[in-house]
């Protein structure tokens, strides 16, 4: 059994809360606020990109950083070493949004350290679920199975038994503004789920750079910008930027107001147990009630 957790990803730092190992964690990322007390936790990783940037400086830099071969985390080594875990989780599922778990393995054996790796690569909303099970099972061997994953799978189902039959609206979801990229990973799922057809998506693929010619000639009736990395507030500023290119005006979702902000941290890109609150929200948005 795991008694000493080092999570290098919000996500995975949530569901061990979610299923009651937060005890067990010693050690998070900068990113990791979720739940609040994991904040205070020793942060072991920092990155290169600086607080506030607007999404098109943000897209400027990591591809200078890829192109140039420099990693956009940093990994405390000292720090790591000194919190001894037994276990570490990681990811190799977005090298953007995370240390890789390869740099991990690499920096454990550096080190001497006696933890194990685990890598937290979930691509379809099912796969969360089943990665939530493995990740619990990582910590406790033999650990009979969450009820509380059963609970979520069944508001899901709850979800889509709700809007079934229903008219199901082409949706546009815009997971990054400046380049537009469109959905990928899990995101197409919550958005069928929640009652919606998804548009220039990539169902247990990755999220992909499209044209803003492209993006007008979707055809989308419903609009969402959920820009990965930022909350409400920064996403209602950048839908308001997305709705003053002149590409967007001929939009269905614009032209009838079908256009929203979404959360992403909060329901949309960090795949935990809030991504059934976002199948929920995504639900009311595309079937609002009267």
């Amino acid at each position: 059994m795991a008694e000493r957790i080092v999570t290098l990803l919000p996500s995975a730092t949530e569901v061990l809360w979610f299923l009651g190992h937060g005890h067990r964690v010693v050690g998070v990322t900068f990113e990791c606020d979720e739940p609040p007390e994991a904040a205070g936790l020793p942060h072991v990783t920092d990155t290169i990109i600086p607080p506030g940037y607007p999404p098109a400086e943000i897209d400027r830099l990591i591809r200078a950083a890829s192109e140039g071969g420099r990693e956009l985390y940093r990994l405390d080594r000292d720090l790591l070493a000194s919190l001894d875990p037994d276990l570490i989780v990681s990811q190799d599922l977005c090298r953007v949004c995370a240390l890789p778990s390869g740099d991990v393995d690499f920096a454990v054996r550096e080190l001497g350290c006696r933890a194990e790796v685990f890598s937290y690569d979930p691509m379809t909303l099912d796969g969360v679920f089943d990665q939530m099970a493995a990740l619990d099972r990582a910590v406790e061997p033999g650990r009979a199975a969450s009820p509380a994953i059963a609970r979520l799978r069944e508001r899901v189902a709850a979800v889509s038994e709700r809007v079934a039959g229903r008219d199901r609206p082409r949706v546009l979801l815009l997971e990054w503004p400046d380049p537009p990229f469109t959905a990928g990973h899990w995101i197409p799922d919550q958005i069928e789920a929640a009652g919606g057809e998804p548009l220039l998506a990539h169902p247990g693929g990755r999220s992909s750079s499209t044209t803003w010619e492209a993006v007008a000639e979707s055809g989308a009736e419903v609009l969402l910008v959920a820009p990965c990395g930022f909350d409400l507030a920064a996403a209602e500023s950048q839908l308001r930027q997305v709705l003053d290119r002149p590409e967007v005006a001929s939009l269905p979702a614009v032209r009838n107001g079908r256009t929203h902000a979404v959360d992403a941290d909060g329901l949309i890109v960090r795949p935990g147990p809030r991504l059934v609150d976002g199948v929920e929200a995504l639900a009311d948005l595309l079937h609002p009630a009267g």
